[in-house]
Protein backbone atom coordinates (compact mmCIF):
# COMPACT_ATOMS: atom_id res chain seq x y z
CA UNK A 1 0.00 0.00 0.00
CA UNK A 2 2.75 2.40 0.72
CA UNK A 3 4.73 1.31 -2.53
CA UNK A 4 1.16 2.86 -4.25
CA UNK A 5 0.90 5.79 -2.52
CA UNK A 6 4.71 6.89 -2.77
CA UNK A 7 4.17 6.09 -6.38
CA UNK A 8 0.89 8.48 -6.85
CA UNK A 9 2.81 11.13 -4.82
CA UNK A 10 5.80 11.16 -7.22
CA UNK A 11 3.45 10.93 -10.35
CA UNK A 12 1.75 13.89 -8.88
CA UNK A 13 4.75 15.70 -8.27
CA UNK A 14 6.31 15.01 -11.68
CA UNK A 15 2.71 16.34 -13.10
CA UNK A 16 2.79 19.34 -11.43
CA UNK A 17 6.60 19.80 -12.28
CA UNK A 18 5.54 19.36 -15.65
CA UNK A 19 2.68 21.86 -15.82
CA UNK A 20 4.84 23.36 -14.01
CA UNK A 21 7.60 23.84 -17.22
CA UNK A 22 5.10 24.03 -19.37
CA UNK A 23 3.86 27.79 -18.00
CA UNK A 24 7.17 28.84 -17.56
CA UNK A 25 8.21 28.20 -21.17
CA UNK A 26 4.90 30.00 -22.46
CA UNK A 27 5.39 32.89 -20.29
CA UNK A 28 9.35 33.43 -20.07
CA UNK A 29 11.57 31.17 -21.87
CA UNK A 30 9.94 31.10 -25.18
CA UNK A 31 9.19 34.78 -25.50
CA UNK A 32 12.64 35.20 -24.44
CA UNK A 33 14.13 32.74 -26.84
CA UNK A 34 11.94 34.93 -29.57
CA UNK A 35 12.53 38.29 -28.78
CA UNK A 36 16.72 37.21 -28.95
CA UNK A 37 16.20 36.10 -32.85
CA UNK A 38 14.16 38.92 -33.39
CA UNK A 39 16.54 41.32 -32.40
CA UNK A 40 19.59 39.34 -34.33
CA UNK A 41 17.22 39.68 -37.90
CA UNK A 42 17.31 43.73 -36.67
CA UNK A 43 14.19 43.74 -35.09
CA UNK A 44 13.57 46.40 -32.13
CA UNK A 45 10.84 46.88 -29.52
CA UNK A 46 9.92 46.56 -25.91
CA UNK A 47 11.89 44.19 -23.59
CA UNK A 48 9.60 41.67 -22.93
CA UNK A 49 7.45 42.02 -19.43
CA UNK A 50 5.93 38.63 -18.07
CA UNK A 51 2.70 37.62 -19.08
CA UNK A 52 1.13 40.59 -20.12
CA UNK A 53 3.85 42.13 -22.72
CA UNK A 54 3.02 45.77 -24.16
CA UNK A 55 -0.48 45.14 -23.32
CA UNK A 56 -0.98 47.01 -19.97
CA UNK A 57 0.62 50.06 -22.06
CA UNK A 58 -1.37 49.48 -25.26
CA UNK A 59 -4.38 49.01 -23.78
CA UNK A 60 -3.84 52.62 -21.40
CA UNK A 61 -2.85 54.83 -24.41
CA UNK A 62 -5.57 53.41 -26.49
CA UNK A 63 -8.38 54.41 -23.96
CA UNK A 64 -6.39 58.26 -23.16
CA UNK A 65 -6.65 58.64 -27.08
CA UNK A 66 -10.49 57.53 -27.22
CA UNK A 67 -11.25 60.03 -24.27
CA UNK A 68 -11.57 62.89 -26.30
CA UNK A 69 -12.54 64.03 -29.64
CA UNK A 70 -9.75 65.70 -31.83
CA UNK A 71 -9.38 68.29 -34.42
CA UNK A 72 -11.02 67.82 -37.94
CA UNK A 73 -7.95 66.36 -39.49
CA UNK A 74 -6.94 63.80 -42.06
CA UNK A 75 -4.67 62.54 -39.65
CA UNK A 76 -6.02 59.83 -37.55
CA UNK A 77 -3.42 58.27 -36.80
CA UNK A 78 -2.41 59.37 -33.65
CA UNK A 79 -6.01 58.42 -32.30
CA UNK A 80 -6.80 55.28 -33.49
CA UNK A 81 -3.47 53.58 -33.31
CA UNK A 82 -1.41 55.55 -30.85
CA UNK A 83 0.75 52.64 -29.55
CA UNK A 84 1.52 51.29 -32.73
CA UNK A 85 3.09 54.86 -33.77
CA UNK A 86 4.96 55.49 -31.29
CA UNK A 87 6.50 51.47 -31.20
CA UNK A 88 7.41 52.57 -34.77
CA UNK A 89 8.54 56.32 -33.98
CA UNK A 90 10.39 55.05 -31.32
CA UNK A 91 12.21 51.94 -32.78
CA UNK A 92 11.77 52.09 -36.62
CA UNK A 93 9.55 50.21 -38.80
CA UNK A 94 11.23 47.05 -38.37
CA UNK A 95 9.53 46.96 -35.02
CA UNK A 96 7.66 44.08 -32.95
CA UNK A 97 5.31 44.82 -30.06
CA UNK A 98 4.22 42.58 -27.22
CA UNK A 99 0.82 40.88 -27.33
CA UNK A 100 1.14 38.94 -23.49
CA UNK A 101 3.48 36.46 -24.65
CA UNK A 102 3.37 36.48 -28.71
CA UNK A 103 5.76 38.89 -30.28
CA UNK A 104 3.87 41.05 -33.43
CA UNK A 105 6.14 42.17 -36.04
CA UNK A 106 5.36 45.66 -37.84
CA UNK A 107 5.98 45.01 -41.77
CA UNK A 108 5.44 48.22 -43.93
CA UNK A 109 7.75 47.62 -47.05
CA UNK A 110 5.28 47.11 -49.78
CA UNK A 111 7.56 44.13 -51.47
CA UNK A 112 7.38 42.50 -48.05
CA UNK A 113 3.65 42.66 -47.65
CA UNK A 114 3.13 41.41 -51.31
CA UNK A 115 5.49 38.42 -50.00
CA UNK A 116 3.37 37.53 -47.02
CA UNK A 117 -0.12 38.62 -48.66
CA UNK A 118 0.98 36.43 -51.41
CA UNK A 119 2.06 33.31 -49.46
CA UNK A 120 -1.42 33.30 -47.80
CA UNK A 121 -0.96 28.95 -47.60
CA UNK A 122 2.56 30.59 -45.39
CA UNK A 123 0.97 33.37 -43.81
CA UNK A 124 -2.04 32.18 -41.91
CA UNK A 125 -4.68 34.11 -39.99
CA UNK A 126 -4.22 33.50 -36.31
CA UNK A 127 -6.38 30.73 -34.63
CA UNK A 128 -5.21 31.27 -31.56
CA UNK A 129 -8.46 32.98 -29.55
CA UNK A 130 -11.39 31.07 -29.75
CA UNK A 131 -13.29 34.25 -29.07
CA UNK A 132 -12.63 35.25 -32.58
CA UNK A 133 -13.53 32.08 -34.47
CA UNK A 134 -17.25 32.09 -32.13
CA UNK A 135 -17.47 36.01 -33.56
CA UNK A 136 -16.51 35.06 -37.42
CA UNK A 137 -15.56 31.62 -38.96
CA UNK A 138 -16.40 31.24 -42.67
CA UNK A 139 -14.53 32.24 -45.78
CA UNK A 140 -12.63 34.66 -43.62
CA UNK A 141 -11.49 32.49 -41.12
CA UNK A 142 -10.39 29.14 -43.27
CA UNK A 143 -7.16 28.34 -44.13
CA UNK A 144 -5.97 25.96 -46.77
CA UNK A 145 -7.99 23.36 -48.75
CA UNK A 146 -11.24 24.65 -46.81
CA UNK A 147 -10.46 27.99 -47.71
CA UNK A 148 -10.03 26.85 -51.45
CA UNK A 149 -13.25 25.27 -51.24
CA UNK A 150 -15.51 27.93 -50.08
CA UNK A 151 -14.16 30.69 -52.21
CA UNK A 152 -14.58 28.52 -55.33
CA UNK A 153 -18.36 28.39 -54.38
CA UNK A 154 -18.89 31.92 -52.99
CA UNK A 155 -17.28 33.43 -56.12
CA UNK A 156 -19.80 33.32 -58.38
CA UNK A 157 -21.97 35.25 -56.10
CA UNK A 158 -19.80 38.27 -56.47
CA UNK A 159 -19.33 38.14 -59.93
CA UNK A 160 -20.07 41.82 -61.92
CA UNK A 161 -23.16 40.26 -63.80
CA UNK A 162 -24.51 38.81 -60.67
CA UNK A 163 -24.32 42.23 -59.07
CA UNK A 164 -25.70 43.74 -61.78
CA UNK A 165 -29.12 41.74 -60.80
CA UNK A 166 -29.02 43.59 -57.33
CA UNK A 167 -28.55 47.00 -58.76
CA UNK A 168 -32.23 47.62 -58.44
CA UNK A 169 -32.04 46.23 -54.59
CA UNK A 170 -29.59 48.94 -53.86
CA UNK A 171 -31.70 51.79 -55.37
CA UNK A 172 -34.66 50.31 -53.33
CA UNK A 173 -32.86 51.19 -50.32
CA UNK A 174 -31.32 54.04 -50.97
CA UNK A 175 -34.44 55.55 -52.17
CA UNK A 176 -36.32 54.46 -48.86
CA UNK A 177 -33.26 56.21 -46.65
CA UNK A 178 -33.77 59.75 -48.73
CA UNK A 179 -37.91 59.44 -48.49
CA UNK A 180 -37.08 59.06 -44.66
CA UNK A 181 -34.59 62.15 -45.18
CA UNK A 182 -37.01 64.48 -47.00
CA UNK A 183 -39.61 63.82 -44.63
CA UNK A 184 -37.55 65.02 -41.65
CA UNK A 185 -37.11 68.40 -43.36
CA UNK A 186 -38.54 71.70 -42.78
CA UNK A 187 -40.81 73.52 -45.68
CA UNK A 188 -37.54 75.60 -45.21
CA UNK A 189 -35.30 72.36 -47.17
CA UNK A 190 -32.75 71.78 -44.66
CA UNK A 191 -32.47 70.02 -41.39
CA UNK A 192 -29.50 68.70 -39.13
CA UNK A 193 -29.43 65.01 -38.92
CA UNK A 194 -27.02 62.23 -37.55
CA UNK A 195 -26.41 60.25 -40.57
CA UNK A 196 -24.74 57.83 -39.28
CA UNK A 197 -27.46 55.32 -37.66
CA UNK A 198 -29.13 56.31 -41.08
CA UNK A 199 -25.91 55.04 -43.68
CA UNK A 200 -25.73 52.11 -41.04
CA UNK A 201 -29.38 51.12 -41.70
CA UNK A 202 -29.26 51.41 -44.90
CA UNK A 203 -26.21 49.22 -45.44
CA UNK A 204 -28.32 46.58 -43.13
CA UNK A 205 -31.34 46.82 -45.26
CA UNK A 206 -28.95 46.51 -48.06
CA UNK A 207 -27.21 43.31 -47.32
CA UNK A 208 -30.57 41.96 -46.15
CA UNK A 209 -31.95 42.65 -49.62
CA UNK A 210 -28.99 41.84 -51.84
CA UNK A 211 -28.39 38.33 -49.46
CA UNK A 212 -31.53 37.50 -48.59
CA UNK A 213 -34.60 38.85 -50.05
CA UNK A 214 -35.41 40.57 -47.15
CA UNK A 215 -35.98 43.84 -45.88
CA UNK A 216 -33.64 45.41 -42.97
CA UNK A 217 -36.62 44.73 -40.56
CA UNK A 218 -36.67 41.45 -40.86
CA UNK A 219 -32.64 41.35 -40.25
CA UNK A 220 -32.69 43.72 -37.72
CA UNK A 221 -32.52 40.89 -34.66
CA UNK A 222 -29.85 39.13 -36.65
CA UNK A 223 -27.87 42.87 -36.51
CA UNK A 224 -28.78 43.63 -33.10
CA UNK A 225 -27.30 40.53 -31.77
CA UNK A 226 -24.48 40.85 -34.05
CA UNK A 227 -23.51 44.34 -32.20
CA UNK A 228 -23.37 43.05 -29.01
CA UNK A 229 -21.34 40.08 -29.76
CA UNK A 230 -18.89 42.11 -31.01
CA UNK A 231 -19.18 44.90 -28.76
CA UNK A 232 -18.25 42.02 -25.74
CA UNK A 233 -15.81 40.05 -27.99
CA UNK A 234 -13.60 43.47 -28.78
CA UNK A 235 -13.08 43.90 -24.93
CA UNK A 236 -11.90 40.24 -24.40
CA UNK A 237 -9.72 40.34 -27.12
CA UNK A 238 -7.81 43.76 -25.84
CA UNK A 239 -6.82 41.31 -22.69
CA UNK A 240 -4.38 38.42 -22.67
CA UNK A 241 -5.43 35.38 -23.87
CA UNK A 242 -5.28 32.78 -21.17
CA UNK A 243 -6.39 29.08 -22.88
CA UNK A 244 -9.50 27.56 -20.71
CA UNK A 245 -11.12 30.91 -19.65
CA UNK A 246 -13.59 30.35 -22.42
CA UNK A 247 -15.24 27.45 -20.64
CA UNK A 248 -15.45 28.80 -16.84
CA UNK A 249 -19.40 29.36 -16.48
CA UNK A 250 -18.85 33.63 -16.39
CA UNK A 251 -21.64 36.07 -17.22
CA UNK A 252 -19.56 37.08 -19.88
CA UNK A 253 -19.40 33.74 -21.53
CA UNK A 254 -22.59 32.59 -21.19
CA UNK A 255 -23.75 35.48 -23.20
CA UNK A 256 -21.43 34.63 -25.53
CA UNK A 257 -22.71 31.28 -25.92
CA UNK A 258 -26.30 32.29 -26.18
CA UNK A 259 -25.86 34.63 -28.85
CA UNK A 260 -24.11 32.28 -30.90
CA UNK A 261 -26.84 29.94 -30.86
CA UNK A 262 -29.60 32.64 -31.49
CA UNK A 263 -28.09 33.76 -34.56
CA UNK A 264 -27.46 29.91 -35.13
CA UNK A 265 -30.98 29.64 -35.54
CA UNK A 266 -32.43 32.99 -36.91
CA UNK A 267 -29.91 31.82 -39.88
CA UNK A 268 -31.06 28.15 -39.66
CA UNK A 269 -34.73 29.40 -40.72
CA UNK A 270 -33.96 31.26 -43.48
CA UNK A 271 -31.82 29.05 -44.92
CA UNK A 272 -34.29 26.01 -44.17
CA UNK A 273 -37.25 28.28 -45.73
CA UNK A 274 -34.82 29.18 -48.76
CA UNK A 275 -33.87 25.29 -49.23
CA UNK A 276 -37.52 24.16 -49.59
CA UNK A 277 -38.13 26.82 -52.16
CA UNK A 278 -35.54 25.45 -54.01
CA UNK A 279 -37.20 21.55 -53.53
CA UNK A 280 -40.58 23.28 -54.80
CA UNK A 281 -38.75 24.23 -58.09
CA UNK A 282 -38.89 27.96 -57.06
CA UNK A 283 -36.37 30.26 -58.87
CA UNK A 284 -34.13 31.77 -55.71
CA UNK A 285 -31.14 32.57 -57.24
CA UNK A 286 -31.26 36.12 -57.49
CA UNK A 287 -29.87 37.04 -54.25
CA UNK A 288 -26.40 36.17 -52.63
CA UNK A 289 -27.67 33.73 -50.42
CA UNK A 290 -29.90 31.64 -53.24
CA UNK A 291 -26.54 32.21 -55.63
CA UNK A 292 -24.29 30.21 -52.60
CA UNK A 293 -26.95 27.71 -52.39
CA UNK A 294 -27.40 27.10 -56.37
CA UNK A 295 -23.72 27.29 -56.53
CA UNK A 296 -23.07 24.79 -53.47
CA UNK A 297 -25.54 22.17 -55.12
CA UNK A 298 -23.71 22.61 -58.55
CA UNK A 299 -20.04 21.56 -56.70
CA UNK A 300 -21.61 18.33 -54.95
CA UNK A 301 -23.50 17.18 -58.36
CA UNK A 302 -20.26 18.37 -59.69
CA UNK A 303 -18.35 15.57 -57.67
CA UNK A 304 -20.56 12.59 -57.20
CA UNK A 305 -22.30 13.41 -53.99
CA UNK A 306 -18.38 13.30 -52.98
CA UNK A 307 -17.53 13.24 -48.88
CA UNK A 308 -16.66 17.06 -48.02
CA UNK A 309 -18.24 18.39 -51.37
CA UNK A 310 -20.00 21.78 -50.90
CA UNK A 311 -21.25 23.24 -48.01
CA UNK A 312 -23.00 21.79 -45.11
CA UNK A 313 -25.68 23.71 -43.62
CA UNK A 314 -23.58 24.67 -40.57
CA UNK A 315 -21.40 26.35 -43.05
CA UNK A 316 -23.51 28.26 -45.29
CA UNK A 317 -24.82 29.78 -41.77
CA UNK A 318 -21.13 30.94 -41.10
CA UNK A 319 -21.15 32.43 -44.26
CA UNK A 320 -23.83 34.41 -43.98
CA UNK A 321 -23.26 35.46 -40.68
CA UNK A 322 -20.13 36.98 -42.34
CA UNK A 323 -22.31 38.83 -45.39
CA UNK A 324 -23.75 40.15 -42.62
CA UNK A 325 -21.19 41.52 -40.64
CA UNK A 326 -18.46 42.54 -43.09
CA UNK A 327 -21.65 43.52 -45.58
CA UNK A 328 -22.76 45.85 -43.37
CA UNK A 329 -19.45 46.83 -41.81
CA UNK A 330 -17.61 48.07 -44.57
CA UNK A 331 -19.96 49.82 -46.66
CA UNK A 332 -22.01 52.03 -43.79
CA UNK A 333 -18.07 53.24 -42.40
CA UNK A 334 -17.03 53.77 -46.03
CA UNK A 335 -20.68 55.74 -46.80
CA UNK A 336 -20.37 57.62 -43.37
CA UNK A 337 -16.21 58.87 -43.39
CA UNK A 338 -17.02 59.19 -47.44
CA UNK A 339 -19.68 62.07 -46.08
CA UNK A 340 -17.18 63.39 -43.44
CA UNK A 341 -14.97 64.30 -46.15
CA UNK A 342 -17.37 65.59 -48.19
CA UNK A 343 -18.88 67.68 -46.02
CA UNK A 344 -15.26 69.34 -44.94
CA UNK A 345 -13.65 69.47 -48.81
CA UNK A 346 -17.45 71.62 -50.01
CA UNK A 347 -14.91 71.71 -53.16
CA UNK A 348 -14.62 67.86 -53.74
CA UNK A 349 -18.31 67.74 -52.81
CA UNK A 350 -19.24 70.15 -55.77
CA UNK A 351 -17.18 67.85 -58.61
CA UNK A 352 -18.18 65.18 -57.38
CA UNK A 353 -22.07 66.28 -57.49
CA UNK A 354 -21.27 67.80 -61.13
CA UNK A 355 -20.24 64.64 -62.73
CA UNK A 356 -23.18 62.97 -60.94
CA UNK A 357 -25.38 65.14 -63.08
CA UNK A 358 -23.69 65.21 -65.81
CA UNK A 359 -23.78 61.62 -66.28
CA UNK A 360 -27.15 60.75 -64.66
CA UNK A 361 -29.02 63.87 -64.13
CA UNK A 362 -31.76 63.43 -61.92
CA UNK A 363 -32.43 59.89 -63.14
CA UNK A 364 -32.24 56.66 -61.53
CA UNK A 365 -28.29 55.79 -61.22
CA UNK A 366 -27.84 52.67 -64.08
CA UNK A 367 -25.09 50.15 -63.23
CA UNK A 368 -22.40 51.16 -66.09
CA UNK A 369 -22.65 54.73 -64.95
CA UNK A 370 -22.18 54.00 -61.67
CA UNK A 371 -18.74 51.85 -62.71
CA UNK A 372 -17.43 55.01 -64.96
CA UNK A 373 -17.77 57.74 -62.38
CA UNK A 374 -14.47 58.81 -62.31
CA UNK A 375 -14.34 61.86 -59.78
CA UNK A 376 -16.46 59.59 -57.83
CA UNK A 377 -13.44 56.70 -57.55
CA UNK A 378 -11.11 59.05 -56.59
CA UNK A 379 -12.56 60.40 -54.12
CA UNK A 380 -13.52 57.07 -53.08
CA UNK A 381 -10.08 55.75 -53.04
CA UNK A 382 -9.15 58.22 -51.23
CA UNK A 383 -11.20 57.76 -48.44
CA UNK A 384 -10.38 54.54 -47.80
CA UNK A 385 -6.80 55.20 -48.16
CA UNK A 386 -7.07 57.62 -45.02
CA UNK A 387 -10.59 55.62 -43.61
CA UNK A 388 -9.63 52.06 -44.39
CA UNK A 389 -12.48 49.58 -43.01
CA UNK A 390 -9.89 47.21 -41.64
CA UNK A 391 -6.75 49.18 -40.15
CA UNK A 392 -4.70 46.23 -40.07
CA UNK A 393 -3.94 42.51 -40.91
CA UNK A 394 -2.41 39.69 -38.62
CA UNK A 395 -0.71 37.02 -39.91
CA UNK A 396 0.87 33.67 -38.14
CA UNK A 397 3.46 31.66 -38.90
CA UNK A 398 4.28 27.44 -38.30
CA UNK A 399 7.29 27.27 -39.02
CA UNK A 400 10.97 29.12 -39.87
CA UNK A 401 9.78 31.52 -42.92
CA UNK A 402 11.39 33.68 -45.09
CA UNK A 403 10.16 37.20 -45.70
CA UNK A 404 12.55 38.93 -47.69
CA UNK A 405 16.21 38.64 -46.52
CA UNK A 406 14.46 37.73 -42.89
CA UNK A 407 14.37 34.37 -41.35
CA UNK A 408 11.32 34.35 -39.06
CA UNK A 409 10.86 31.49 -36.32
CA UNK A 410 7.46 29.90 -35.49
CA UNK A 411 5.79 31.60 -32.87
CA UNK A 412 6.06 34.76 -34.35
CA UNK A 413 3.18 36.96 -35.54
CA UNK A 414 2.96 39.27 -37.84
CA UNK A 415 1.21 42.85 -38.62
CA UNK A 416 0.56 44.11 -41.46
CA UNK A 417 -0.46 48.07 -40.46
CA UNK A 418 -2.73 49.36 -42.99
CA UNK A 419 -3.67 52.95 -41.61
CA UNK A 420 0.15 53.34 -40.64
CA UNK A 421 1.70 51.98 -44.46
CA UNK A 422 -1.56 54.70 -46.10
CA UNK A 423 0.10 56.97 -44.03
CA UNK A 424 4.14 56.73 -45.01
CA UNK A 425 5.41 59.95 -46.42
CA UNK A 426 7.72 57.62 -48.26
CA UNK A 427 5.13 55.96 -50.24
CA UNK A 428 2.96 58.59 -50.96
CA UNK A 429 4.89 62.12 -50.51
CA UNK A 430 4.62 64.91 -47.85
CA UNK A 431 0.93 64.98 -48.17
CA UNK A 432 0.52 61.27 -47.63
CA UNK A 433 -1.87 63.02 -44.09
CA UNK A 434 -4.15 64.90 -46.68
CA UNK A 435 -7.10 64.28 -48.02
CA UNK A 436 -6.22 65.10 -51.84
CA UNK A 437 -8.30 62.43 -54.40
CA UNK A 438 -6.03 63.86 -57.13
CA UNK A 439 -3.70 61.39 -56.45
CA UNK A 440 -5.69 58.90 -57.65
CA UNK A 441 -6.56 60.77 -60.98
CA UNK A 442 -4.83 57.99 -63.11
CA UNK A 443 -5.94 54.94 -61.09
CA UNK A 444 -4.51 53.04 -57.93
CA UNK A 445 -1.42 51.60 -60.43
CA UNK A 446 -0.02 55.17 -61.00
CA UNK A 447 -0.63 56.64 -57.60
CA UNK A 448 1.14 53.58 -56.04
CA UNK A 449 4.37 53.18 -58.46
CA UNK A 450 2.90 49.65 -58.66
CA UNK A 451 3.98 49.03 -55.06
CA UNK A 452 1.52 47.19 -52.82
CA UNK A 453 0.74 50.29 -50.50
CA UNK A 454 -2.69 50.20 -51.08
CA UNK A 455 -4.71 47.50 -49.38
CA UNK A 456 -7.77 48.88 -47.95
CA UNK A 457 -9.32 45.45 -49.12
CA UNK A 458 -6.49 43.02 -48.62
CA UNK A 459 -4.37 41.94 -51.53
CA UNK A 460 -3.40 38.82 -53.15
CA UNK A 461 -5.72 35.67 -53.71
CA UNK A 462 -7.77 36.44 -50.16
CA UNK A 463 -8.36 39.94 -51.38
CA UNK A 464 -11.96 40.78 -49.81
CA UNK A 465 -14.41 38.87 -52.62
CA UNK A 466 -16.59 41.44 -51.75
CA UNK A 467 -15.32 44.62 -52.46
CA UNK A 468 -17.01 45.04 -55.87
CA UNK A 469 -20.44 44.89 -53.56
CA UNK A 470 -19.51 47.08 -51.38
CA UNK A 471 -17.97 49.53 -53.80
CA UNK A 472 -21.05 49.63 -56.01
CA UNK A 473 -23.58 50.15 -52.99
CA UNK A 474 -21.11 53.03 -52.15
CA UNK A 475 -21.36 54.84 -55.38
CA UNK A 476 -25.38 54.01 -55.58
CA UNK A 477 -25.77 56.03 -52.09
CA UNK A 478 -23.16 58.44 -52.86
CA UNK A 479 -24.95 59.37 -56.21
CA UNK A 480 -28.33 59.78 -55.21
CA UNK A 481 -27.40 61.76 -52.51
CA UNK A 482 -25.59 64.10 -54.50
CA UNK A 483 -28.93 64.32 -56.66
CA UNK A 484 -31.29 65.57 -53.92
CA UNK A 485 -28.78 67.03 -51.40
CA UNK A 486 -25.46 69.70 -50.37
CA UNK A 487 -24.28 69.00 -46.93
CA UNK A 488 -21.82 70.16 -44.55
CA UNK A 489 -20.44 69.26 -41.13
CA UNK A 490 -22.25 70.04 -38.18
CA UNK A 491 -21.09 72.74 -35.76
CA UNK A 492 -21.58 70.46 -33.42
CA UNK A 493 -19.83 67.51 -34.95
CA UNK A 494 -17.29 66.00 -32.82
CA UNK A 495 -13.95 64.16 -35.06
CA UNK A 496 -13.96 60.83 -32.99
CA UNK A 497 -13.01 57.88 -35.11
CA UNK A 498 -12.74 54.51 -33.40
CA UNK A 499 -11.78 50.98 -33.81
CA UNK A 500 -14.44 48.16 -33.47
CA UNK A 501 -14.62 45.76 -35.74
CA UNK A 502 -14.02 48.21 -38.25
CA UNK A 503 -13.62 52.27 -37.60
CA UNK A 504 -16.64 53.84 -36.96
CA UNK A 505 -17.63 58.02 -36.07
CA UNK A 506 -17.79 57.47 -31.70
CA UNK A 507 -20.21 60.88 -31.78
CA UNK A 508 -22.06 60.19 -34.52
CA UNK A 509 -22.07 62.78 -37.74
CA UNK A 510 -24.45 65.27 -36.96
CA UNK A 511 -24.86 67.22 -40.66
CA UNK A 512 -26.89 70.24 -42.14
CA UNK A 513 -28.37 68.96 -45.15
CA UNK A 514 -30.14 70.73 -47.70
CA UNK A 515 -32.03 70.13 -50.12
CA UNK A 516 -31.13 71.27 -54.33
Amino acid sequence: MGTIIALLATSFVLFLASMLWRILNWLWFTPKKLEKLLRKQGFSGNSYRMLFGDMKEFSKMSKEAMSSPIEISDDIVPRVQPFTRQIVNNFGKNSFIWFGPIPCINIMEPQMIKEILMKYEDFQKPNSNPLAKMLVKGLVAYEGQKWAKHRKIINPAFHMEKLKGLHGEFYVSCDEMISKWDQIMSESGSCELDVWPCLDNLSGDVISRGAFGSSYEEGKKIFKLQKEQIAIAMKLLQQVYIPGLRFLPTKTNKRMKEINNEMRVLMNNIITKRENQMKMGEACNDDLLGILLESSLKEVQEHGNKKNAGLTIEEVVEECKVFYLAGRDTTSVLLVWLMVMLGKHLDWQIRAREEVLRVFGQNKPDFNGLNNLKVVTMILNEVLRLYPPVILMYRMIHKPTQVGDILLPPGVQISVPTMLVHNDPQLWGEDAAEFNPERFSEGVAKATNGQVSYIPFGWGPRICVGQNFAMLEVKMALAMILQRYSFELSPSYSHAPFLVTSLQPQHGVPMILRRI
